[in-house]
């Protein structure tokens, strides 16, 4: 079983090569319009916040979590030991639903705004906050299904 196991581990990319494999490409893209939806929705002021609130810890929670799995295959962390391929498939799996939860929450929240004060800017900040946390979903969508591909292949 260990060597089965390390056998898998080296087959998953690591050092330039996450930037040359299909689901491994997607970190980056991930981190830059998860990054985009933290900095909107930090400078924005809405009521109520809290729904503001778990789209932050989504985006922040997200923006980390990928940020420190980037530099665990980046440096070939993966290598040592475990089913990377089955962690990598579930993270992705808890990051759209995260993603899904806080982008619906984000919309309804921005819907409402929009109806008092239709012109501001907080409200256009919002709009594209949601357009970027849908993005951003689908990414981490797209990778969670070929995270599950790869899994399977396994």
């Amino acid at each position: 079983m260990a060597a089965a196991t390390a056998q898998h581990a080296r087959n998953l990319p690591s050092g330039a090569g996450i930037f040359m494999t299909a689901p491994d490409i997607l970190y980056l893209p991930e981190l830059l319009f998860g990054g985009l939806v933290w900095i909107l929705v930090a400078v924005t002021h809405v009521e109520p916040a809290n729904p503001q609130g778990w789209v932050m810890f989504v985006s922040v929670f997200c923006f980390v979590m990928t940020f420190l799995w980037f530099v665990i295959f980046a440096c070939g962390g993966h290598r040592n030991s475990g089913s990377w391929a089955a962690a990598d498939f579930v993270y992705h799996a808890l990051a759209v639903i995260f993603y899904l939860s806080s982008s619906v929450s984000l919309a309804s929240t921005t819907i409402a705004f929009g109806i008092l004060a239709p012109s501001s800017v907080t409200y256009k900040a919002d709009i594209a906050a949601v357009v970027f946390s849908y993005v951003a979903m689908l990414l981490y969508f797209i990778h969670f299904i070929l995270s599950a591909i790869r899994w399977k292949d396994f």
